[in-house]
């Protein structure tokens, strides 16, 4: 027999302490501060602000601090407290050409006007194990700058007071000039969704689209733009251009009626170039993907971009047949905070309903032996019913 497990208020403020005890680890090792993490795992910062949709390097610090270096957990801690603040206005929207960039590549164009920029980067790394970096603090880095023929903050332009940080084109732009790209209108007669306030509706627009993947887990992103890149879905781009820099935000007050900066925010861009052979209504041409996102996320923008291509699938008049061209699949199944609620609600008690269910089974059970039994009990006696006439 099931028999129920409960719990009280002593079980889980001990339960409580013990994640407090946890999450400090040996009171013998210096404990670590959200500052700490801000400035020395800020990749991680990074992808807690972005799908937890608040910019706050020091609250995202906290809450990775407080998750134990769980991420979901901390995106989710994240999104708790982003409901609790007030709304004063909407930005304007950002201008990423005049960004101040740190890093810029294109996969498209090798001479670039302004050139290539490599930033920070893991992608001319050996992936070895540095236990350097586990010896002496700081003796890593001091190597590398040593070894460097000019200062690491002289590779690309700093926005210091008074300075005209130089424009860097799109790479889009090059190939609009042919008319080889899709042109893409700005609609400002046109609400912007807002998936914060309204439930997302499909078919979901591009706007609605692009907020909820913005949002997206990282990894659930990562594996539907590979699914496209293997075949499902067609789509194998270019990355026309990958930036990673500051843009100012702007309001635009009512009392003042005209635009004001706020403040600088770090984000990554990606733009996806695809190959479009064309309908009956357009010609054949290149078609973007775009990806932005909070901070150095440079996997999570390209793996946006990618399936933001993807979904654009109906709207070019191509086939649907992959999950990742599936709106209704791709937003409803890619927000990791209620992905992991519905999952971890399994945890929740259950007694009820899973007593019911071993009801059912057991009744099913029976039923089935019961029918078995009297297969077999007509089996024994084939001959119980034949006539006696023919028996003989």
């Amino acid at each position: 027999m099931y028999v129920a497990v409960k719990g009280g208020e002593r079980a889980i403020d001990s339960a409580h302490a013990l994640l407090d005890e946890q999450r400090r680890g040996d009171p013998a090792v210096a404990e670590i501060s959200p500052t700490q993490i801000s400035e020395q795992m800020g990749l991680a910062v990074d992808r807690v602000m972005s799908e937890g949709a608040l910019y706050d390097r020091d609250l995202a610090a906290l809450a990775l601090k407080q998750a134990c270096g769980d991420q979901v957990e901390a995106i989710f801690l994240l999104r708790a407290f982003r409901t609790t603040l007030a709304r004063f206005a909407a930005s304007t929207p950002i201008d990423s050409a005049a960004m101040n960039t740190r890093r810029r590549i294109s996969a498209t164009y090798k001479d670039l006007p302004g050139g290539q920029m490599l930033g920070p980067t893991f992608d001319y790394t050996h992936r070895l194990l540095d236990f350097t970096l586990a010896e002496t603090p700081g003796a890593a880095r001091s190597e590398r700058r040593a070894k460097s023929e000019r200062p690491v903050t002289a590779d690309y332009p700093v926005a210091d007071d008074g300075d005209e940080l130089p424009v860097l084109p799109r790479v889009s732009e090059f190939l609009s000039r042919e008319g080889l790209l899709q042109d893409e209108v700005a609609e400002d007669d046109q609400p912007v969704g807002d998936i914060t306030r309204d439930p997302i509706a499909f078919p979901a627009e591009r706007d609605v689209r692009l907020q909820a993947l913005a949002r997206a887990d990282e990894g659930f992103l990562l594996g539907l733009g590979y699914s496209t890149q293997r075949g499902y879905g067609r789509n194998h781009p270019f990355a026309g251009e990958i930036r990673l820099g500051d843009v100012a935000v702007e309001i635009v007050p009512e009392e003042l009626g005209f635009a004001i900066e706020i403040g600088d925010i770090t984000v990554s861009e990606c733009e996806m170039v695809n190959q479009f052979t064309g309908s009956a209504q357009a010609p054949a041409q290149f078609t973007r993907g775009y990806g932005l996102a909070f901070g150095y996320c440079e996997r999570k923008v390209m793996a946006m971009a990618l399936v933001d291509r993807a979904l654009r699938a109906r709207e070019l008049g191509e086939e649907v047949t992959a999950p990742a061209q599936d709106d209704e699949f791709v937003l409803s199944h890619s927000d990791n905070v209620e992905a992991s609620g519905f999952v971890q609600h399994l945890k929740l008690p259950h007694y009820v309903d899973f007593q019911g269910e071993l009801e059912t089974v057991r009744k099913l059970r029976a039923d089935a032996d019961k029918a078995r039994h009297g297969d077999d009990k007509q089996c024994d006696n084939p001959v119980s019913d034949t006539p006696k006439e023919t028996a003989s």
